[in-house]
């Protein structure tokens, strides 16, 4: 459906990685997709001068919880979230209530966000069915259903031939592969990094060994099928050196990383809050180090939150039987900027890449730019603002974050959808939510 209200969008610093942009520039918005300045009548004119506007912010690794749990998130808090963290596009994944490996549930999804969704949500579907590691999903009716990639994320595909196969028959369907790499049997009855503050709390550690070995093994098996895999939420530097000797070989491997990982250490669980409970788990300053490296040079040319909401309740049993993840749909952006850019460690452009470049790239999607004719879809950064992350404040039903009471520099100011601001918190104009 058109939109009814036109833009001139001025006096913004305009960065989109994509397109090599990066200068103050006008922006034109008609009919809810991006033309140029002169050809829009009539506009309602924003003056946006000291901010910054970015492609819309795409986050490949969301838990919308729905359908199943929705006690922990929604569909419509979780994308009101995604907007106020000023993501335009979000990848949902299948480990649902039933699991999304059937175009019932795919179909079930894509009404509910048509009624109930602020911005633009993908989907992604399970490489089994149920998540049983035991029979591959029907891929073909999968794609056909809308998915954008396949996933068995919260489990590992432990049965390489299955995985093997899935691969190959993801390629015939241009799908990407998705794996959250974690052998089984060296993580068992295991929740923190195994390290020295395993052996301080007593707690049972997971070995660094259980991530790096799927990692070399997904790598392997792409490689034989020469097609794209996708690590999840990689932990450690070993999975980040075994990435980047992949990529030198022209294997089709990427990585994601997640902002905990990024700003976090497993010295964090000292006080056994269960807030810094997630899997893979907060490993070492020097697993953290390694991941900024690869961010760096590259080789991790995704962030991705992970977001995976719990009730106040779930996180408040003892750490042992607390469930593992955090959210980041609204401090992602905040975190990176705080951690990364104004510590000069990554160029604005190269964070911006991250979250917009990489993850279509991945994806193989013409998003995360701007596009004459294309969708009006774009975050609005103050990149000096300074707050302190309250979660009390957040749009998610949950609040099981790590950052709450960090003080951070730069959030976004706005969000525009399809050419309709979502979120705002600027002046001129009010968002839906």
């Amino acid at each position: 459906m058109k939109n009814s209200v036109n833009y001139i969008l001025e006096g913004a610093t305009v960065v989109d990685p994509k397109n090599r942009i990066n200068r103050k520039c006008d922006i034109g918005i008609k009919n809810g997709l991006f033309c140029k300045p002169e050809n829009v009548k009539n506009p309602i004119r924003i003056n946006l001068d000291g901010l910054v506007i970015t492609p819309g912010l795409i986050d490949m690794h969301v838990h919308l919880r729905q359908p199943g749990a929705v006690e922990k998130e929604t569909i419509a808090t979780g994308t009101k979230a995604a907007a106020a963290g000023g993501f335009t596009s979000i990848l949902a994944m299948p480990n649902t209530n039933p699991v999304a490996d059937s175009t019932d549930v795919i179909n079930y999804l894509k009404r509910h966000c048509a009624d109930e969704a602020v911005i633009n949500v993908l989907f992604s579907g399970s490489i089994t069915k149920s998540l049983d590691c035991e029979e591959m999903t029907d891929i073909d009716n999968l794609k056909k259903a809308g998915v954008v990639a396949i996933t068995d994320d919260g489990k590992c595909v432990h049965n390489n031939k299955l995985m093997q196969h899935a691969l190959e028959y993801a390629k015939t369907f241009g799908l990407p592969v998705l794996d959250h790499c974690e052998d089984e049997y060296l993580a068992k009855n295991s929740m923190i990094h195994d390290g020295h503050w395993a052996a301080v709390s007593g707690l049972k550690g997971i070995p660094s060994s259980s991530e790096s070995i799927a990692v070399i093994r997904d790598i392997i098996l792409a490689q034989k099928a020469d097609w794209k895999i996708h690590i999840q939420h990689a932990s450690a530097k070993e999975s980040i050196a075994f990435v980047r000797d992949a990529q030198k070989k022209g294997i089709k491997a990427t990585a994601e990383v997640t902002p905990h990982h990024i700003a976090l250490t497993d010295e964090c669980i000292k006080d056994f809050d269960t807030n810094f409970k997630m899997n893979p788990p907060l490993r070492t300053e020097d697993d953290r180090l390694s991941l900024i490296q690869g961010l760096k040079d590259n080789t991790i040319s995704v962030i991705a939150t992970d977001h995976a909401p719990h009730t106040q309740t779930d996180k408040l049993k003892e750490f042992a039987y607390a469930p593992p993840g955090v959210i980041g749909l609204e401090t992602a952006l905040s975190v990176c900027l705080t951690e990364l850019v104004h510590k000069n460690l990554l160029t604005f452009s190269e964070l911006i890449s991250k979250f917009t470049v990489g993850p279509a790239d991945v994806l193989g999607l013409n998003i995360g730019s701007i596009e004459i004719g294309q969708p009006a879809d774009l975050t609005i950064i103050n990149t000096k603002i300074e707050y302190t992350i309250d979660a009390d404040k957040f749009y998610s039903k949950s609040r099981n974050t790590p950052f709450n009471g960090k003080k951070v520099k730069g959030k976004a100011v706005g969000t525009m959808v399809g050419g309709k601001f979502v979120y705002s918190e600027l002046d001129q104009v009010k968002g839906i939510i």
